[in-house]
């Protein structure tokens, strides 16, 4: 990148808005600044570019951000700007430079308009500095997004900075960009709902991104399926009729989906509760649990009972190359440490519940799976281990 040339044309520096929908107003709820030079030059790489001297990106950073607000005045008091912020060049000061800009631009009751989007994981410095700085700033209403969540972000560093949103590309959602299992959004998504974040999407090309990001649990969007950078604020019910149609159309398919799993599911409960009526297995008598196991045979893979310390009393029946194989090391193990394990034990005592796990991958074999649990006589348990290929030819795996 050409620094003397960016440094002679920084008179014609142009300052784009990108407005962000929110799934809940469907209506613009705010807008990320993009800087730029005859539309060859975007100044968020050229600040993130360590070819060239920190004090002069640090320098064209802010000089975007002063343009910025002098161009939007007082128009952000009720939409929020995210301005993007090398996390790098604001710690070249403790954010003394930048934070005095804005106080000096904005009104105090407008700062908490202001969104600062930092990429976490391009930070150099010490966190507990950054952390420092950033916990300042929120006394004063700036939020936090952080940029380009993925398998390279640092859990802690998330939870440190508490930000108010977590911004991820929307390719990021599909299954395949993480592995199959997608096990890092997935956390991600916990986390982000732990902490009170909420999760933005970028790059919406096509509606049905549009739709998997709403699937997938978020907040915010934006991209050019709903609108590309403009050089001014536009109306924040642009598109709140199109939003809402495509809203509902969203929520129809979501809703016959979870119909059609809610049936599938109810099948399988009903095919295990009847099986389990017929031959009455306990732990005493492993003949009646292989029985189970062969009657069940379409649907599992593995089955053992339990006690109410959850113990296990029995040895695993497992399915392995198309028999079934008595496992005697596994009696004994306990279970108790699995998150919720106790808990539910009691509910499906006391309420004669039963229960069907969320997906999970199984320690032994790797693959994905679903545990359907029943109170059995005796204060014992029984537990199912549902096949792949079942949840997957039933639509159930989640």
């Amino acid at each position: 990148m050409d620094v003397l040339n960016v440094l002679d044309k920084l008179d014609q520096i142009e300052i784009l808005f990108e407005p962000i929908y929110s799934a809940d107003e469907h209506s613009v709820a705010a807008y990320e600044v993009l800087g730029q030079l005859d539309e060859n030059i975007n100044l968020t790489m050229f600040s993130n570019s360590e070819e060239i001297p920190e004090e002069i990106r640090a320098e064209i950073e802010q000089l975007v951000i002063r343009e910025t607000l002098q161009i939007v005045g007082d128009k952000i008091n009720d939409v929020d700007l995210y301005i993007p912020c090398n996390p790098n060049l604001l710690m070249l000061d403790f954010g003394e430079s930048y934070f005095t800009l804005l106080k000096e631009m904005l009104p105090e009751h407008l700062l908490s308009n202001i969104v600062l989007v930092i990429s976490e994981h391009q930070y150099k410095g010490n966190i507990e500095q950054l952390h420092h700085v950033v916990k300042y700033m929120k006394t004063y209403g700036v939020k936090i997004a952080l940029n380009d969540i993925g398998p390279h972000s640092n859990l802690n560093h998330i939870l440190l900075l508490e930000p108010y949103v977590l911004k991820m590309k929307v390719e990021q959602l599909d299954y395949n960009h993480w592995s199959a299992q997608n096990h890092v959004f997935s956390t991600l998504r916990a986390l982000a709902l732990k902490i009170g974040a909420s999760l933005l999407v970028s790059n919406v090309d096509a509606v049905y991104q549009l739709q998997h990001g709403w699937k997938n649990g978020a907040r915010f969007y934006k991209g050019a399926y709903l609108e590309l950078p403009l050089k001014d604020f536009i109306a924040r019910d642009t598109l709140k009729s199109r939003f809402h149609d495509e809203c509902k159309q969203f929520i129809m398919t979501e809703k016959k989906l979870l119909e059609q799993k809610y049936d599938a599911i109810k099948t399988l409960e009903r095919k295990i509760i009847a099986a389990v009526e017929q031959i009455e297995p306990i732990s005493a008598n492993i003949d009646s649990l292989l029985q189970l196991a062969e009657k069940l045979r379409p649907y599992i893979f593995r089955l053992y009972i339990c006690d109410g310390e959850g113990f296990q009393t029995t040895p695993n029946i497992m399915l392995v190359e198309g028999s079934w194989k008595i496992q005697q090391e596994a009696i004994r193990k306990n279970w108790s440490w699995r998150p919720y394990f106790l808990q539910n034990l009691i509910k499906m005592r006391h309420d004669g519940q039963s229960k069907l796990s969320e997906t999970y991958s199984d320690i032994e074999t790797a693959e994905l799976t679903r545990t359907y649990s029943m109170a059995l006589p005796q204060n014992e348990f029984l537990f199912v281990d549902i096949s792949y290929d079942y949840l997957y030819e039933n639509n159930i795996v989640s």
